[in-house]
């Protein structure tokens, strides 16, 4: 997808936005925010609060630095290739880990419509690869293609997903929120906890800030399209786990593997769960179709600027970043074909984990580099980037060790590479 080709309108760009934003948590978050009760809504408060404030820093960041490549662009202008190139490293590990993920909750999904398509290990490993592999083809296909695939799949699940929170509140018992602090644990670790695990939801709402070099007029388009997208995919995602929450008693939402299906199922029948299952399986496959995209974007501007390997630059004849965008796949394929003997909830939550460890540092990176580029800005904005700031340390701190463990291991497994690139320009010739 070539610099000189500006395919992405703004419809395309807030669909990417929405669908990349709107993948798998939203269906299976509620199982695993059952424990907290109604405290969990000021976890949710706090990362839709943060998550927003994170969107329109990129957006600022986006009016401001024309270069394409999202957070390392920022930060290789206010700090240097060293700092850039870290930030586009924890960034695409984290999103070809994101794109195992999704694809063992696309299989996960699939499965809860059709039983025999994940009925063993093997074959839900299968399943995974697949949509993996049909979604690279997408993007080798042009970049057109994947954003009318965008349009299609998002349209197809946040329809049904705003429907389903709209009337669902007719079905919410009050007794499913009390006690209000169900787990017992200090507010704070609770609204902590919350956050932590609602941070999967909002990933992709830096989406529209990557591939600006095939967008169209993008100092305009990519800002609009971050607030807006996220505004959208965060409320309905907020809206549509609270429902669940509410519908379902505690026992159930705690055990369900698919909650949002099995409150559709008990509240309006069978055919209801399937549907949501369908919902879910088109849910999945259209944020893999979007975040495939990234993961060829996110080397290509590295690359050119040399900092990257020479072959993640090389294009086809459609302008396709080819080598970064396939030889991502094939990591991400590894890391399924690894872990297929695991089960699908566990596999799903080691990639969630080594993405979430990869992508907080960028995010960080991000709102530093802000207060070092526009630091002369109005005292509203520098409120806001002060909440991001304080949003983005709180996160990673909250993750825990052990993520924070996998997200030193991924910079420093980059390190050497840089150290290359480094002594190969420095080379005469």
């Amino acid at each position: 997808m070539s610099t000189h080709r500006r395919s992405l309108g703004l419809w395309m760009l807030i669909a990417l936005v929405i669908g990349n934003i709107i993948g798998s948590g939203v269906f299976v978050l509620p199982a695993a925010l059952a424990p907290y009760g109604a405290a969990s809504l000021l976890g949710w408060g706090i990362s839709l609060g943060g998550a927003l404030m994170l969107a329109l820093v990129y957006a600022w960041l986006a009016q401001i630095v024309p270069n394409y490549g999202g957070a390392y662009a920022y930060a290789r202008r206010a700090f240097g290739d060293g700092v850039g190139f870290v930030a586009a490293w924890s960034y695409w590990v984290c999103v070809w880990c994101a794109n195992a993920a999704i694809a063992v909750a696309f299989a996960g999904s699939l499965g809860s419509v059709w039983p025999a398509a994940t009925a063993t290990p093997l074959r839900s490993a299968l399943c995974s690869l697949a949509a993996l592999w049909v979604c690279t083809f997408i993007s080798l296909s042009g970049v057109r293609e994947v954003g009318y695939t965008a349009i299609v799949t998002t349209l197809l699940k946040l329809v049904p997903l705003i429907v389903f929170g709209l009337l669902g509140l007719g079905w919410v018992h009050a007794s499913a929120f009390h006690p209000f602090n169900a787990s017992g644990l200090p507010l704070v670790h609770v609204t902590s906890s919350v956050a932590a695990l609602t941070l999967w939801a909002f990933l992709g709402m830096e989406t529209a800030t990557v591939p600006t070099g095939v967008v169209r007029d993008p100092q305009r388009t990519v800002p609009r399209a971050t607030v807006i997208g996220m505004t959208i995919a965060g409320v309905a995602t907020m809206l549509a786990c609270t429902v669940v929450v509410g519908m379902l008693p505690a026992d159930v939402l705690h055990a369900s593997a698919a909650p949002m299906a099995e409150a559709a199922r008990r509240v309006w029948g069978d055919w209801a769960g399937i549907a949501i299952g369908v919902v879910a399986t088109i849910s999945c496959f259209g944020a893999l179709n979007g975040w495939v995209l990234l993961q060829a974007q996110t080397t290509l501007a590295p690359a050119l600027d040399g900092l990257f390997p020479k072959p993640f630059a090389r294009l086809d004849k459609r302008g396709t970043p080819w080598f970064g965008l396939l030889l991502s796949s094939v990591l991400a394929s590894t890391l399924i074909v690894s872990n297929y003997s695991r089960t699908l909830v566990a596999l799903f939550t080691f990639t969630i984990l080594l993405s979430i460890a990869a992508t907080l540092l960028p995010y960080l990176i991000t709102v530093l580099a802000w207060w070092r580029i526009d630091h002369a800005s109005s005292r509203w904005r520098k409120g806001v980037a002060l909440g991001a700031l304080a949003f983005s340390v709180w996160a990673l701190i909250g993750t825990g060790a052990e993520t924070l463990m996998w997200g030193a291991v991924l910079v420093l497994a980059g390190l050497p590479i840089y150290m290359w690139q480094r002594r190969t320009i420095k080379q005469p010739g």
